[in-house]
């Protein structure tokens, strides 16, 4: 096993650059449970005013904000319609339902390929005994859709179809800093479309850990009391909300590097016929349908290499770049993924 591993599983596994531990150590911190960090203020008013919306609420996790976010627009004993694929129907395990007794039905997984009126024809009135329907949710980018990003036009057509049906509209907004960046759309035009977003700090931006739930004062207001009652309650979190506030400030357009280095590792393993989709942003989807290896023995054939990939099913690897992946760590993984393919 070589001493130095490149790690492309995640862009969840950076650590903080100095820069931001030197932020994380001056901080200045309060009991925020309170309401006294300033230092969690601070990033909170950033965050609502980047997306256009009043108030933001810092969570310890992703998957707390989406589900936090959730239970603002859906009652207990209502529908959620999101895509199979959805990370708040596939890796958040069973939160909506067993957290905000939230029902989920989902549309065929197609990734950011989404048809607004196969979503419109999804919807449940109220009455005849059926489970209403109260939200949408989208992912943005879809990290199984391989950091696939959702067309500015199609979550506009989302918006009317929610605004039509007086339906709520959520974004999974993990990496929508990717979306921005790969698409040019200002982060306050996606912001106007959601009446509730999570956005993550931790994906591709490089802090420890964090996300925010963004939405009006009055959701804001009803989120802390769920966050407390989920267990997200917070003192001296200024420490982690001050990485937070170096990464939106140092970390966001450099993300157009890691798609840059995304497509060089895309372009290296598309003669062997296992790239899943182009890579639009920091993910390449692997599809292995048709390769002697399956996901598991391409993982560790390449792991006896140096390198570390992710697998997402039987068939199924993901790459991921990120900060703390540079131009000679690509130029090695290239080298063994094309030697561990061409086996």
């Amino acid at each position: 096993m070589p001493d130095s591993l490149i790690d492309l599983r995640s862009d969840t596994v950076t650590r903080p650059t100095p820069g931001m531990r030197e932020a994380m150590a001056t901080a200045e911190v309060g009991d925020d449970v309170y309401g006294e960090d300033p230092t969690v203020t601070a990033l909170e008013a950033e965050v609502a005013a980047l997306f256009g919306h009043e108030a933001a609420l810092f969570a310890p996790s992703g998957s707390m904000a989406n589900q936090i976010a959730l239970q603002l627009v859906v009652p207990p004993a209502h529908e959620l319609l999101c895509d199979a694929d959805a990370h708040v129907v596939t890796y958040e395990i069973g939160a909506a339902a067993a957290y905000g007794g939230i029902s989920s039905r989902t549309w065929p997984a197609v990734g950011a390929d989404i048809d607004p009126d196969v979503v419109a024809a999804m919807v449940r009135p109220d009455g005849y005994f059926a489970v209403p329907t109260r939200a949408i949710a989208v992912e943005q980018t879809h990290n199984r859709g391989g950091g696939g990003v959702i067309p500015l036009a199609t979550l506009r057509e989302l918006r009317r179809v929610a605004d039509e049906a007086q339906l709520a509209l959520h974004c999974d907004g993990a990496r929508i800093w990717h979306a921005h960046v790969a698409d040019g759309v200002p982060l306050i035009e996606y912001g106007r479309l959601f009446d509730t977003m999570s956005v993550c700090l931790s994906k591709g931006l490089g802090a420890p850990v964090g996300s925010l739930v963004v939405g009006s004062a009055e959701k804001i207001e009803r989120a802390r009391l769920i966050r407390k009652r989920m267990g997200g309650g917070m003192r001296q979190v200024g420490i982690l909300a001050a990485a937070g506030r170096y990464a939106l400030a140092h970390h966001v357009e450099r993300l157009a590097e890691d798609h840059a280095k995304a497509a060089r590792l895309a372009e290296a393993v598309a003669p062997f016929g296992v790239l899943a989709t182009p890579a639009r942003t920091n993910i390449v989807p692997l599809d292995l349908t048709k390769s002697p290896l399956d996901a598991h023995a391409l993982a560790a054939a390449a792991r006896d290499e140096g390198l570390l990939i992710s697998v997402l099913g039987p068939r199924t690897a993901r790459l991921v770049t990120h900060m703390d992946v540079d131009d000679a760590a690509v130029d090695r993984a290239v080298d063994i993924l094309t030697r561990v393919l061409r086996r």
